[in-house]
């Protein structure tokens, strides 16, 4: 059984400024993105012909990427976990440094991102999707290390037996699930391995940006399995947690919208 460092959430103080492990994760990510990015643009889908893309473009895309995440985190948290409670406050709302913030809300919010750079850009949505989709794993990856530094989303009870099993401080007593690492590995290294592997073959436009969303909600279905619900809601239907139902329309979307762009042309 091992137990949680308990890392000071706080990696640098410059007087009144405090600088957090959780933010550094956040610049990682967005380091990441353009690194992935300007390698995503040598790709012949992105750097030949009339419609060019370059390195500019991709830092448009992550400054209203941002935008989307933080809009679309913070008012899908808001309806999909605690619509009761906001519609009472809905000053609340505005507190994002209260936390709340939902992946599947920032994915909307990036989506609407993207339908504006399109559009301002003269683009195919489905390019600007598939070029930003295998860029964003890494990004997710980076913050669930900021969920492990902060001890928080741990998972559930585990085995005792469990040689990895961890005490969380804010967990009780008993050893969990460290689903915080699950997450780390299904939904940031092992989905960017893969989704890069298939981006860099030539692909039919929306195929890439189809399996992210398969692939993401099957492993984040999966990680749900073991990571804590939310004490507010706990298993819902079926025994399922809020973040397993929301990655249904995610894998269902993810096939039919894989299908479909099959059968266009190229």
């Amino acid at each position: 059984m091992l137990i949680h460092p308990q890392i000071d959430p706080i990696a640098l103080q410059l007087g009144p400024v405090a600088v957090h492990w959780y933010g550094l994760t956040y610049l990682v990510a967005f380091g990441l993105f353009l690194f992935l990015g300007a390698r995503r643009l040598r790709q012949p889908a992105f750097a030949a012909g009339q419609g060019a893309w370059s390195f500019k473009d991709i830092e448009d895309i992550l400054f209203l990427g941002v935008m989307g995440v933080v809009l679309g985190g913070r008012i899908g948290y808001c309806l999909f976990y605690k619509p009761g409670y906001y519609a009472s406050h809905p000053l609340e709302v505005l507190y994002v440094w209260q936390g709340g913030m939902s992946f599947h809300g920032g994915m909307l919010g990036v989506i609407g991102s993207m339908l504006w750079f399109a559009h301002s850009r003269k683009k195919s949505f489905w390019q600007v999707a598939d070029l930003v989709a295998p860029c964003v794993p890494t990004g997710l990856a980076s913050g669930r290390v900021g969920n492990f530094i902060n001890g928080e989303l741990w998972g559930r009870v585990a085995d005792p037996s469990l040689p990895w099993g961890m005490v969380f401080r804010d967990g009780g007593p008993l050893p969990r699930h460290p689903s915080q690492i699950y997450q780390f590995l299904l939904e940031g290294l092992l989905l960017f391995v893969l989704l890069w592997w298939y981006a860099s073959k030539p692909r039919k436009q929306g195929q890439v940006a189809a399996a992210f969303l398969l692939g993401y909600g099957m492993f984040r279905f999966i990680a749900e399995f073991f990571r804590e619900p939310d004490a507010h809601l706990g298993l819902l239907s079926l025994g399922m947690s809020m973040g397993q139902w929301l990655c249904v329309p995610m894998i269902l979307g993810g096939a039919a919208l894989w299908l479909w762009a099959d059968r266009r042309k190229a």
